[in-house]
């Protein structure tokens, strides 16, 4: 292939990676409980990463909706930081290869966008692209973080690791979808990693669900990555959590209903998982909340 990836990717590093995995968590779109961004600022952080590459930023973000933040020192404009979409690499604990793409999910030409994606995972052999969300769900904050997924058809053999939603759903889509499907044609594997994040803590932090993305990327992936610190956080915020709901009589009501709900599947079920009218119904709250 020519040293250019895409007319709209400006190159910046072209490191020698052996069959690495890409990872993405786009803002913009669901993340209940802060699960997807806490999880992709955690592996940044941990797998030492270096920037790769941007993405044409006059292309592909609408500068009026993700204004650039001026620096202004007494009363004099010094600079201006832009919105950005980056292609960072790093690697994990045992030295693996991983790519990660981060930023703004782009506002204008997703299939471009997905193209370009595709051209750089062919560029760099990837061997499996993994995407990070969270959404509300109808669980308990006193049981396990149950991570699901979505993938393309050609990707499907993957999703007897995580699960899925049964049955039939349709929802408004992220870049997230688009990704996965030009991926597939292109003959990249491809999956999305979905926290369930209890639905009346969805708004607030929950680093839970952070770490059992991180966990779920590990598996999947064949990865070695440490989601220590958020589980010492995320016990912090079980104790806050649980102090809130024993102050209140019908949350308490609440939890404990969602429990017995849980408890009460089948013994051979792993575990709960949301029908397609549940998670729509919880996303249409949690959408409806964020717009208010």
């Amino acid at each position: 292939m020519d040293d250019q990836i895409h007319d709209r990717l400006i190159v910046q590093a072209d490191p020698a990676l052996s069959e690495p995995v890409l990872v993405y968590a786009l803002e913009g779109w669901i993340d209940a409980g802060l699960g997807a961004g806490t999880a992709i600022t955690t592996l940044l952080t941990t797998c030492g990463t270096e920037i790769l590459a941007t993405f044409d930023t006059e292309y592909f973000i609408d500068q009026r909706a993700r204004r650039p933040m001026a620096r202004i020192v007494d009363g004099v404009t010094t600079e201006l930081t832009w919105p950005e979409i980056q292609v960072r690499y790093g690697h994990d604990g045992d030295g693996a290869d991983v790519l990660f793409l981060v930023g703004p999910e782009p506002d204008f030409h997703w299939s471009e966008f997905a193209e370009v994606v595709s051209e750089l995972a062919r560029h760099y052999a990837v061997r499996l692209v993994v995407g990070l969300g969270a959404f509300p769900a109808p669980a308990p904050h006193t049981r396990p973080i149950r991570v699901i997924g979505t993938a393309p058809a050609s990707s499907s053999h993957l999703l007897a690791r995580v699960g899925t939603v049964p049955g039939e759903i349709e929802v408004p889509a992220g870049i997230g979808a688009v990704l996965e499907l030009d991926l597939a044609d292109a003959g990249i594997d491809a999956l999305t990693l979905w926290a369930r994040v209890p639905h009346y803590v969805a708004s607030m932090g929950y680093p839970l669900a952070a770490a059992a993305l991180i966990d779920g990327l590990a598996s999947v992936a064949g990865l070695t990555l440490d989601a220590g610190t958020l589980r010492e956080s995320a016990e912090d915020a079980r104790r806050r959590i649980d102090d809130l709901i024993s102050a209140n009589p019908e949350h308490d009501a609440m939890v404990r209903q969602l429990e017995s709900s849980l408890d009460a599947v089948d013994p051979g079920v792993d575990e709960d998982l949301p029908s397609g009218d549940e998670l729509a119904a919880e996303l249409e709250r949690f959408l409806r909340g964020e717009a208010d």
